[in-house]
């Protein structure tokens, strides 16, 4: 299992527009293959600024399945024009898990 992180700086004044896109655009990805799950989480200090985190079966999963899908290109037209700048999208995977 991979974790893909990006961090989606939206343009102010345009978060509860992109929360809805957002919640449409999770319908689209939670059908893809290879996908697990997802998170989107918005920061405290900076309200504009959201993490995405994807958890996908496989690095290809996200790279050449989702991205190379024509519901992808319905992703982007929901979400796209919220960004500014475009977000940063890097993949990770699992060293060590600790719960307390």
């Amino acid at each position: 299992m991979i974790l893909e992180i990006a961090t989606l700086n939206v343009i102010a004044g345009r978060e509860e527009a992109f929360e809805a896109a957002f919640e449409k655009a999770s319908h689209i990805i939670a059908t893809m293959n290879g996908y697990i799950s997802h998170q989107l989480q918005r920061c405290i200090e900076s309200p504009s600024q959201y993490l995405l985190l994807v958890n996908w079966a496989t690095l290809e999963d996200h790279t050449t399945g989702f991205r190379g899908s024509a519901k992808y290109e319905e992703w982007r037209a929901l979400l796209h024009h919220f960004y500014d700048p475009f977000p940063v999208v890097e993949h990770y995977t699992l060293l060590m898990e600790n719960y307390a």
